[in-house]
């Protein structure tokens, strides 16, 4: 069977809150049909643009960002380098003006009340976030493109899902957990060492290091921000941000000026029990509450589960000695290729698979990761990696007010001290004697996820999205 070639910045992608599927996903799509009309020397001749959205994208899309998302990227923006404080007066501006700059080069009216459309009711047949664009030219022609935002930030275009697998030529092919454990068993090899070796496919060894810095510094700078962060989270359910509180809380009268000074007043504060579950707690939070924000965050492989996997590696930088000089990309490259075993095998998605498709798998990445860092066989790496999912099926998506902050930011914090223990478990086992494999706990998340009513799918139409009494201010 085709490979799919999945790197480790495909899982790990820089991006704007609060959801990869809602948010990021179609930011890209939309920037995909700017470059595709660009490229064929139409862009000026559009002299219409209508967006329609279908399924979970319409049902929770405002709460989502969705709107901002399409906005900015067909104003040409890129949510890895758009300050963040420009977002708000650049939509507000176009539902003032009625007036929208495709790629910041031409002008055509476009009243978001009229040209955003959100079809709650209908649901294309491919995936639950459908998207299309409907273009008008000059001449009188039309066109459509339909695109999905399939999890974790991917989208793919209407017709691309029967395409073959990537042509990248990985050295060590994979789809599932056998097969990663196939190539670490004949190699020798550690699950880390297997993902960076695949990395070569794409960039030097050098390229991938600096980029994985990359990645681990917009993480810890968003974790840093959250912690240090008070007020009320935007969207009308008057949540209020816990991580700052927790942090002064926490850190007590130590002083420090930075973030790694920060770190090491952490260090210094003890490692006591309790005292560590609130730190994980307090990271996890702080990056969520950024992604709800409209923050800087990095898909971890999505934004409503960003938290789990930076503060998880915070926890094991802070309070974890004797770690290999190169933990960070150590941790990044094994949790990415775990992520893409579980993308391969289900689904990223909570709109196709509920919140085990992002905490759960999260979870397991960061489970993975850390024991690979703390000494754990591949074995136990991958047997981390089970548990830590296995105690997540069944997870739903439930969004109150369709916001990604409540029950969403918590169980972030739910799902790093699982990942913890996962490994703990893992360290202290056989894996030989599991009862599961990674592959099987995968297979039974898919079947879940199939089987899970689409109310409780990212819909906001079940659980905790129906039980508990709000009113939103209108949109």
């Amino acid at each position: 069977m085709p490979y799919e070639a999945i790197s480790l910045f495909d899982i790990f992608k820089i991006g704007i809150g609060p959801s990869s599927s809602h948010t990021l996903g179609p930011w890209r799509a939309a920037q995909r049909l700017l470059k595709g009309l660009e490229d064929r020397g139409r862009l000026t001749e559009v002299v219409e643009l209508t967006v329609v959205l279908y399924g979970s994208l319409a049902k929770t899309g405002k709460g989502h960002g969705t709107d901002v998302a399409i906005l900015m990227g067909l104003q040409g923006a890129d949510p890895v380098t758009v300050p963040v404080a420009d977002i708000a007066p650049s939509i507000k501006a176009v539902e003032h003006s009625h007036k929208l700059s495709l790629y910041g080069k031409h002008q055509i009216a476009f009243d978001p009340s009229e040209h955003l459309q959100f079809l709650t009711l209908e649901t294309l047949p491919y995936h639950s976030n459908g998207m299309s664009f409907l273009v008008r030219f000059s001449n009188g022609a039309e066109e459509s493109r339909t695109f999905y935002s399939i999890g974790g930030g991917f989208v793919v275009e209407e017709g691309e899902q029967t395409q073959a697998a990537s042509s990248v030529q990985l050295p060590f092919p994979n789809n599932t957990a056998e097969d990663l454990l196939h190539w670490c068993m004949k190699t020798g090899l550690s699950v880390s060492e297997v993902s960076l070796e695949n990395e070569s496919a794409w960039r030097s060894e050098a390229e991938t290091r600096r980029l994985a810095d990359q990645i681990w510094e917009v993480m810890a700078d968003c974790m840093y921000r959250g912690a240090h962060t008070e007020g009320m989270l935007p969207g009308g359910l008057e949540v209020k941000r816990r991580a700052a509180a927790l942090n002064s809380k926490l850190i007590g009268s130590a002083t420090y000026s930075n973030r790694s000074e920060w770190q090491q007043a952490i260090a210094a504060g003890g490692r006591d029990f309790t005292r560590t579950l609130d730190w994980v707690s307090c990271f996890a939070l702080a990056v969520n509450e950024e992604n709800a924000s409209f923050g800087r965050v990095v898909t971890a492989p999505t934004n409503g589960a960003a938290g789990v996997v930076p503060a998880v590696l915070q926890y094991m930088l802070v309070f974890q000695e004797g770690l290999p000089e190169d933990a960070i990309l150590r941790f990044l490259a094994t949790a990415s290729i775990v992520g893409s075993v579980f993308k391969k095998g289900a689904t990223l998605s909570a709109a196709m698979g509920g919140c085990q498709a992002e905490i759960g798998v999260s979870s397991a990445m960061a489970a993975a990761g850390l024991t690979e860092c703390l000494g754990g066989t591949q074995k136990q790496v991958l047997m981390a990696a089970e548990i830590a999912m296995e105690h997540h099926l069944g997870l739903t998506c439930d969004p109150i007010g369709g916001l990604v902050q409540v029950p969403c930011i918590e169980r972030n914090t739910m799902g790093a001290i699982k990942a913890i223990t996962a490994s703990q478990l893992a360290l202290q086992s056989t894996p030989d004697f599991a009862k599961v494999s990674l592959d099987a706990v995968i297979k039974a998340m898919w079947d879940t996820a199939r089987d899970m009513n689409h109310k409780y799918k990212e819909t906001a139409d079940g659980g905790l999205a129906i039980h508990v009494p709000i009113s939103l201010p209108e949109c």
